[in-house]
């Protein structure tokens, strides 16, 4: 399948805006690819394990409560690598130097998922929605949280030390 041509412009300036970044890759939540810009990568095993990285992922944050998946960082002994859900039926993974400033990898994969996740609802990606899930029971209730009100502060300004001498 050709690459989508909007996708594609989003990884080159993607990877224009970080340099340290080795490659960049979006699929479908399925594996399939839409667009990469990943030199000596192959893609297609690339997105494979990226399926099943993002399904580990989904299953983790709902069984500890943490909500829907966002993002998911790996680093190695040499770079890391960062997938970002870009709406409901793609996937944003970026391959980066272990010199890479984190934040900015962090904030820069976060804008351009959601960019490729409006063009998915803008219908752009073709078919990329989610699969159909089985039905499932309904998932325990989050345990409510309960915030303990905050001790009032003293003002120290009048207390002050004297030293006679």
């Amino acid at each position: 399948m050709p690459a989508d041509p909007h996708v594609l412009d989003e990884l080159r300036r993607l990877r224009a805006r970080v340099p340290q970044l080795t490659g960049a890759l979006a699929t479908g939540v399925d594996g399939r690819v839409l667009a990469q810009d990943t030199p000596g990568v192959d893609g297609d095993a690339v997105a494979a394990l990226i399926e099943s990285a993002h399904g580990a992922a989904v299953k983790l944050a709902d069984a500890t409560g943490q909500g829907e998946f966002r993002e998911l960082l790996v680093r190695g002994l040499h770079g890391f690598v960062a997938t970002y859900a870009a709406g409901d039926g793609a996937v944003l993974t970026l391959l980066a130097q272990d010199r890479v400033n984190t934040g900015r990898l962090l904030l820069e994969g976060r804008r351009a998922a959601a960019r490729i996740g409006e063009l998915g609802e803008l219908g752009e990606l073709g078919d990329v929605r989610k699969p159909a899930r089985h039905a499932r029971p309904a998932a325990k209730a989050a345990a409510a949280r309960t915030r303990t009100p905050r001790a009032t502060r003293t003002s120290t300004t009048d207390a002050r030390t004297t030293t006679e001498s």
